[in-house]
């Protein structure tokens, strides 16, 4: 884990204007399974020759698949720090990039985003659920995106270059609450890695690792439930698997005799995703 940044290092100025920047997230996550598409992640990142610039790959695939704990394992694996920036409808330009705010005397202070402090201190930026951002936001991250490099604050009137270690990973959803990304920015967004469900080894194995400490025989269940349901083209994810887990061990936990684990784990599968999803419990 990367030592909390200093006063002096959470602070730069720029232009002869001071940015106050922001901190790495921290997380405990591993990348379990589907070596490939670390490997194609990692790939688009490479610098090959001086002239050569890295890619901005898309990471594409139903939500819970996995998406972010991929972009933030490869972040690992080359040894930089994560900022992740979590993209909603309302995010403008100046939240994307640098907000004013009002400090204690009364003055304007300025506000480095993640993304822009990633790409100060040259580490990776993961810009989660990109594709629920609007057209003017993305328009912001153009130059960002392409063999320029940078991207322009108009509310700190700053410029500011990418440091060549600077690597971006957006992630999107295929969901019905989301925007279409504009064509120029699409072009941006290459490659584009798709993730699919995991095999039943591969969801034991991230269950396993998220729920340790819950029996053998509900993560076995689960497995075998989500298994039943990716047959079937559900939109039901191993996310899902791990919260119908971890209640129905907290009700047998909550129960000292005659629990019926069977029934447990078929109401925390209700209770997670409704009464339909009870067509593949067993």
């Amino acid at each position: 884990m990367s030592n909390p940044p200093t006063e002096q290092e959470s602070r730069i100025v720029i232009q002869g204007i001071e940015l106050a920047l922001a901190c790495p997230d921290e997380f405990q996550l591993r990348w379990i399974g589907q070596k490939d598409v670390l490997e194609q992640l990692l790939a688009s990142w490479l610098v090959i020759d001086e002239h050569d610039i890295p890619l901005n790959p898309r990471l594409v695939g139903k939500p819970g698949v996995g998406k972010t704990t991929l972009a933030y394992a490869a972040a690992k694996a080359i040894s930089r720090d994560v900022y992740i920036y979590q993209c909603t409808m309302d995010t403008r330009p100046e939240d994307l990039l640098i907000t004013p705010v009002i400090d204690r005397s009364g003055g304007i202070r300025y506000v480095a985003s993640s993304l822009v402090t990633a790409m100060i201190r040259g580490q990776v930026c993961i810009l989660d659920e990109g594709n629920r951002m609007g057209e003017k936001s993305w328009a912001s991250l153009a130059p960002l995106l392409d063999s320029r490099r940078y991207i322009e604050s108009i509310v700190a009137g700053l410029k500011i270059a990418a440091h060549p270690d600077f690597r971006i990973c957006i992630t999107t959803n295929e969901d019905a609450s989301t925007f279409e990304i504009p064509e120029y920015i699409h072009s941006r967004l290459q490659p584009q890695i798709y993730l699919d469900f995991p095999e039943a080894k591969e969801e034991r194995l991230i269950l396993e690792e998220n729920l340790p400490f819950v029996d053998e025989a509900i993560l076995d269940y689960v497995v075998a439930f989500l298994q039943r349901a990716h047959a079937a083209n559900e939109r039901y994810t191993v996310r899902d698997g791990v919260n119908i887990a971890r209640y129905a061990a907290k009700r047998l936990k909550s129960i000292s005799q005659g629990a019926d684990m069977g029934g447990f784990l078929r109401q925390a599968i209700s209770m997670t995703l409704g009464d339909d999803a009870l067509a593949y419990a067993s």
